[in-house]
């Protein structure tokens, strides 16, 4: 499909089609990554016992703040695109794109030295024990070295979707996803290389340096609206560099504050945990696995919507807008309910796949309940992340980032450290739900108010 064909195909499809037409590949995508997390988190649980989750728990920080720094530019730059893209301004949606990949080239280069150089600081700081902690080092060491083009894939997929090339972002994450699945038990059971943890780190930097490849030869071709040419790529405009950390910002925070959120949790594991905390932290790591695994496909809903909304708001189609952001609504409370209800009914069996004995049944019976408490706030999540990425796509960056620090920052820490001191490491699960029921019944009456604000910019709309 050419530059103007999905021009109009932004601007003048039937929105509900759209929608589904954008989504449903990003969807698969999700869907896909979130079980290549699940399956690699059970694997290593198969080879190295339960205690070994605990390191993909104490190494997910560092893998959170990148992936926020490719969010941050990714979705700041797709914004910024989008918008020239609906104005037909071919010069601002070349710069967005060069200075995006510059940013995110430099900053992940610089993440992945200074890692390597306090690598056993990290882990002190990320909450490791003495019976996780080598587990942890090997497995973060290969994270560390393959950081980059995983933060420069995650832009680029942005950057696809916001020119209507879902199916080439789905397939870029099809492709690392699903060549991690097949490398994983090669690389981490004894009949393969055995490397056990680290073959599970070495197997991910693998696959999302294939992920990046295709991904960046994609965007290269012809037919790419970004027109990404490398003998220009130095074409850094700071301006747009500012506008772009604005937007993106949002989602920055929001992730770093979910990898600020893992290293309080692991560190207030440590200090209220009854006897070695390792197996709570596991427990946790397995929680995490599930949360991504049953939500993430409903996100790849709402990276269906924002370049609708992105576009249609820089072209003013406000009826467009208001229609599909409705339609999106409706949708994402929908599955997210459904994914409350299977965790809740199967949490048991959840745990049980990853048990291998010895401690086991205590693992079980202690990872059940705590997954069924998480599990009751799913539903209200919809309105937070919904209402966030809408503000994003528009550009309105102080509101997304309100938005996204409502529930981690002014929420969950508090409600952590009060609970935990009231409960003990309980107190961490009712935090998750508390926080989760709060932020997003606010978040569902700003969504009313928005929504009414945005009707009455519709001539002759009731």
């Amino acid at each position: 499909m050419d530059a103007d064909k999905r021009s109009d195909m932004l601007g003048n499809m039937q929105v509900k089609k759209l929608l589904f037409k954008l989504s449903i590949p990003a969807t698969i995508a999700m869907f896909v990554n979130a079980l290549y997390n699940f399956v690699d988190t059970l694997f290593v649980s198969w080879q190295d016992g339960e205690i070994a989750i605990g390191a993909l728990s104490i190494a997910f920080p560092i893998q959170m703040i990148v992936m926020a720094l490719g969010l941050m530019i990714g979705i700041g730059s797709s914004s910024v695109f989008s918008r020239a893209y609906g104005r037909g301004d071919e010069d601002a949606m070349q710069r967005s794109v060069n200075t995006a990949l510059l940013l995110n080239f430099t900053f992940s280069i610089l993440i992945t030295a200074i890692g390597l150089v306090f690598l056993s600081q990290l882990l002190e700081l990320f909450g490791a024990t003495a019976s996780n902690e080598a587990f942890a080092r090997d497995y973060m060491f290969y994270i560390l070295i393959g950081l980059p083009p995983f933060s420069l894939s995650i832009v680029l997929n942005n950057l696809a979707r916001a020119e209507g090339r879902a199916n080439v972002a789905m397939v870029s994450l099809l492709i690392g996803a699903g060549l991690n699945i097949i490398l994983d038990p090669f690389f981490i059971f004894d009949f393969g290389l055995g490397m056990g943890v680290s073959g599970a780190a070495l197997a991910t930097v693998i696959s999302k340096t294939a992920s990046f490849v295709f991904i960046l030869y994609m965007s290269l071709r012809p037919e790419s609206s970004l027109k990404i040419n490398l003998k220009r790529i130095y074409r850094f405009d700071l301006k747009m560099t500012w506008e772009i950390i604005a937007i993106g910002m949002p989602t920055f925070v929001r992730n770093v504050l979910g990898a600020f959120l893992v290293i309080i949790i692991n560190n207030l594991i440590n200090y209220y945990a009854v006897g070695d905390p390792a197996i709570y932290i596991s427990i946790y790591g397995v929680i995490t696995r599930i949360i991504m695994f049953s939500l993430l496909p409903g996100l790849g809903l709402v990276q269906g919507l924002t370049p609708i909304v992105g576009f249609n708001y820089g072209a003013e189609f406000h009826r467009r807008l208001y229609d599909v952001i409705a339609y999106t609504t409706k949708l994402l409370v929908a599955y997210f309910f459904f994914a409350s209800i299977l965790v809740i009914l199967f949490a048991e069996g959840i745990f049980m796949m990853f048990s291998t004995g010895g401690d086991g049944q205590y693992f079980v019976d202690t990872g059940k309940q705590a997954l069924r408490i998480v599990a009751l706030g799913f539903t209200m999540i919809s309105f937070q992340i919904l209402l966030s990425s809408v503000y994003q796509a528009m550009g309105y960056a102080a509101r997304a980032f309100f938005v996204a620090l409502s529930r981690q920052f002014f929420l969950f820490i508090p409600l952590a450290f009060l609970l935990t001191y009231l409960y003990g490491v309980w107190g961490v699960w009712w935090a998750f739900f508390l926080a989760d029921l709060i932020a997003g019944g606010l978040s569902f009456l700003v969504y009313l108010y928005e929504m009414h604000d945005l009707k009455r910019k519709i001539p002759g709309f009731s």
